[in-house]
């Protein structure tokens, strides 16, 4: 781990990683090789960091994205801003595998997860987040299908460990909603009800979200300067501050999924708060063990 930060006296973190990113996101990581895997949005960079070693490096990419799943241990399917690559690990060379909202320049992907039966749900959005302008896809064996349209911001993507369960949000209506999915393709079965609404907690807003092994949902807080777990009823068993305001999204790491990292950003901060936050988009490790699951592979 990154030594920086490694001595944490009563704070609950550690930076993990010092890299300042203007929009961290998508963080996951990679058993087969031990590694971790991130974003800068914005800054069209892949950040990778090696769990042995204390530092990381830094892909720069031709586009924005914002999420990465495993393939196989030769490739990776990146969510990019007009659509999905394969990217060759070896070298990283990308190239489409299917395109997303190509003919429309002004959307982006964002927050997207792999479902446990290998399917993944992919969020898309207004460049400057506008009302409507995204959706959440579902992406399985090379078929895409629109989940649910008319999204502003899709972020809380996460499942249950037996993938009968999603969560999602659109983060400016303040509502984390859950639905009901069949396992075997991570497809809604019912309609989407209220989780978290933004009257049971209006802590900054739910931005990236995952779920442990337990059922807790963990949830970035953006402009909350927190970690949230709340169990399955919603109630909140625990928060963790953190030293920036906009936190974006967790991920559990390690051979156990027994850690956790987080990313943040450091977009749209005036002078006075970048000044007031020294460690916004950098990416920290929450100082507690966790009861994790690794991510899933995503099926082609």
């Amino acid at each position: 781990m990154n030594k920086a930060g490694m001595n944490t006296g009563n704070r609950a973190y550690a930076i993990f990683e010092t890299t300042h990113c203007q929009l961290g996101e998508g963080p996951t990581y990679d058993p087969g090789s031990n590694r971790a895997w991130w974003f800068d949005i914005l800054g069209k960079k892949l950040i990778e960091r090696n769990l042995s070693q204390d530092h990381a490096i830094i892909h720069d990419l031709p586009r924005m994205a914002s999420a990465l799943a495993v393939v196989d241990g030769d490739r990776q399917l990146l969510i990019c801003d007009d659509g999905l690559y394969l990217r060759k690990t070896a070298d990283g060379t990308l190239s489409l595998l299917k395109a997303l909202e190509a003919d429309n320049a002004k959307t982006r992907s964002n927050d997207s997860r792999v479902h446990p039966s290998g399917a993944m749900w992919i969020g898309t959005m207004g460049m400057e987040a506008e009302t409507g302008a995204g959706a959440i896809y579902h992406f399985h064996r090379g078929e895409m299908q629109v989940l649910y349209s008319q999204i502003s911001v899709p972020n809380s993507i996460c499942f249950n460990a037996d993938g009968s369960v999603g969560h999602f949000t659109d983060t400016p209506t303040g509502n984390v909603m859950r639905v009901a999915l069949d396992p075997a393709n991570g497809l809604p079965v019912g309609e989407p009800a209220v989780f978290l609404d933004r009257d049971t907690d209006s802590t900054g807003w739910a931005d990236g979200a995952i779920m442990d092994a337990d059922g807790i949902i963990w949830i970035a807080r953006w402009d909350g300067a927190c970690v949230k777990a709340y169990d399955p009823t919603g109630a909140c068993v625990e928060t963790i501050t953190l030293p920036a305001a906009r936190i974006t999204c967790p991920a559990f790491i390690g051979a156990h999924a027994d850690r956790m990292i987080v990313t943040s950003a450091s977009t749209g901060l005036s002078l006075e708060q970048a000044d007031q936050q020294p460690h916004a988009g950098q990416t920290f490790l929450l100082d507690r063990p966790m009861h994790g699951k690794a991510e899933p592979n995503v099926v082609l």
